[in-house]
């Protein structure tokens, strides 16, 4: 079974995600391919999908999302999981007592749970580097406030063995199929 771990990913953290999503279900025994969503121009070589992004301001990365509207109809018609990160912290409620994780699952996954018929949705920690450079203009812009300098906390904060995990369960329920 050929399953392709496809994503957008600004800074890296994304994309580690989705290797290991891909390296999990490899080790499971089926056969993923691991490539950013701009380097994907057909899906219907694959049996499933898992497809994720960076989040932003509770929304994907405009790639991913072009690439799930591009690829509706071939989507619909095979297995679909998707993934986000975006999430920094240690802190696994907010000040509200609502979970993070939960709470900040992108618009898109409502968007598409139906049009393409998700299985199921995830949203990961992600990491953040304050000396990375900023990519796009929002980043460069927020990159000479003064509030901004220390607002997000930074680290890698991904949880390899929930990620692994759940690439578990895709693969169990694809080898169950």
């Amino acid at each position: 079974m050929n399953i392709l771990v496809a994503y957008a990913s600004k800074h890296g953290a994304t994309a580690g995600i989705a290797e290991r999503i891909g390296s999990t279900l490899n080790a499971a025994g089926l056969s993923a391919t691991v490539k950013p969503v701009e380097e994907v121009d057909d899906v219907t070589p694959y049996d499933a999908v898992v497809l994720g992004s960076a989040a932003y301001m509770y929304h994907w990365m405009r790639e991913a999302t072009a690439f799930a509207k591009r690829h509706q109809s071939e989507l619909a018609e095979r297995p679909v999981w998707l993934f986000s990160s975006g999430p920094v912290g240690e802190e696994t409620v907010d000040k509200e007592g609502r979970d993070i994780l939960e709470s900040s699952e992108p618009k898109e996954f409502e968007k598409f749970a139906d049009l393409l018929h998700v299985r199921d949705g995830r949203v990961f920690f992600g990491a953040w580097d304050p000396s990375a450079p900023p990519v796009g203009l929002a980043e460069r812009a927020m990159s000479h406030l003064p509030a901004a300098k220390g607002a997000l906390p930074a680290g890698d904060f991904r949880d390899w063995a929930d990620i692994e995990a759940w690439a578990q369960t895709i693969a169990n329920e694809l080898k169950a199929s």
